[in-house]
């Protein structure tokens, strides 16, 4: 296909794209209270209290949380149409890997979400409350906490695609799973420094944090060895 097929393909996949997106955005904006008060009911409970600095605040989260809704929503059709646009120029053995990576990258992705939302922004939110007293209360204006609870949310989504970069580097050539093993003592230092940053500090929060992405770790390590394998088996057979 010569460069203007592939430019014309190209558009007509982002309008495939586009156009579900715009439907959704518009879909979500009538249910964008509930969404937002799903995510306040997080801190209500610890004794949150909610407000906005300007008259248009509230408008523009229930517009970023559509937005973000249809985003989500439109996920696997975009990751099909990547998948559409790419794979003609792949080898067999590349096809798998991209279909693959796609695939559990956004479970990955997805699990990292839910463990902040089920145990990590809970613990926070119960220790930042608790720095409050009789002359200080928690009034937190609803876009610096949604922003709060979206950069949280995705620094979990990051870190729990650990298994799957140890799994794209070592059919890259670039890491061996030997590599993996021999720096799992230091990876462990480095991890509990990563989880004392980014959780409140007391030591329960910070062993939530980083038991899991030990535990990630440790499966990085399994995948890496299990496509190390036949990576190799490859090799001998071509």
């Amino acid at each position: 296909m010569p460069l203007t097929g592939h430019l014309k393909e190209l558009r007509n996949r982002l309008v495939i794209c586009l156009v579900p997106f715009v439907v959704l955005t518009v879909v979500f904006i009538p249910m964008a209270d509930r969404l937002v008060t799903l995510l306040t009911d997080l801190g209500s409970e610890y004794g949150y209290r909610y407000v906005y600095l300007a008259p248009q605040e509230l408008m523009v989260e229930y517009l970023r949380i559509s937005v973000l809704g249809a985003v989500i929503c439109c996920i696997p059709l975009i990751l099909f149409q990547v998948w559409s646009f790419t794979q003609p120029g792949l080898k067999a053995s590349e096809r798998r890997m991209f279909g693959f990576s796609m695939v559990f990258g956004l479970f990955c992705f997805c699990l990292g979400i839910l463990f902040a939302y089920k145990i990590t922004v809970p613990f926070m939110l119960h220790f930042l409350i608790g720095l409050s007293n009789q002359d200080i209360s928690a009034a937190i204006s609803i876009e610096k906490y949604v922003s709060f609870l979206l950069t949280v949310f995705l620094i979990f989504g990051i870190v729990f695609e650990m298994p799957l970069l140890s799994v794209v580097l070592t059919n890259l050539g670039l890491i061996r799973p030997e590599f993996l093993k021999t720096a799992r003592k230091p990876a462990i230092v480095v991890i509990f420094f990563i989880a004392a940053v980014i959780t409140p500090p007391d030591i329960f929060s910070q062993i939530m944090v980083a038991v899991p992405m030990i535990v990630l770790y440790q499966v990085s390590i399994l995948l890496s060895s299990l496509f190390y394998r036949k990576r190799e088996e490859q090799k001998k057979e071509d």
